[in-house]
């Protein structure tokens, strides 16, 4: 399946952390990882300054702690894990959905079969515990769930809601 990646298997971008206003680039490609960065300053001495971009090897960038730190500073551990991943070879295609479509395929399975997938991974858990999750159970599974009840939910929490409400009717037009 990693011949159907393009030539960046991810890139990701954003400011870095207060109080720089620097921002950054982070690629990663089939054989090296990219990270630019580009000063942001008022300050005369630093107008006009070219961007500052390091490019290393999947090997190099799995060895070299100081820039691990720095993309780990800037984007957060979970990019610099998806990173070092990439860098050994592993894809994750399910890494790269976002939390929306992640969302509209476990509308698909049965209640029980998404605690199983929660026990998977952080990020599964993290989703299935989620009140997103758990707002579309309630309005897409549960036969009883009325638009009166939106405020109950929202106070009381949507999972609470299932689970005092719901619980014993099932879900997917098991009630």
């Amino acid at each position: 399946m990693a011949s159907l990646l393009g030539d960046h298997l991810f890139q990701f971008s954003g400011q870095g952390p207060p109080p720089s206003k620097d921002y950054f680039q982070l690629i990663v490609s089939r054989n090296e990882v990219i990270l630019t960065s580009w000063k942001i300053s008022v300050r005369l001495g630093c107008k006009g300054v070219a961007p500052k971009q390091q490019k290393i090897s999947h090997h190099d960038f799995l060895q070299q702690k100081m820039l691990q730190q720095e993309v780990e500073a800037v984007f957060g551990d979970r990019i610099l894990e998806h990173t070092k991943l990439l860098c050994q070879g592993k894809f994750d295609y399910l890494e790269r959905l976002t939390d929306d479509i992640l969302l509209k395929i476990l509308a698909n399975l049965e209640l029980k079969d998404t605690t199983q997938l929660a026990q998977v991974s952080q990020r599964f858990r993290e989703i299935c515990n989620s009140e997103k999750f758990w707002e579309q159970t309630v309005r897409n599974g549960c036969a009883g769930f009325t638009r009166d009840m939106e405020g109950i939910a929202s106070a009381m929490g949507w999972r609470k809601m299932f689970l005092t409400f719901f619980h014993t009717s099932g879900r997917k037009g098991q009630q």
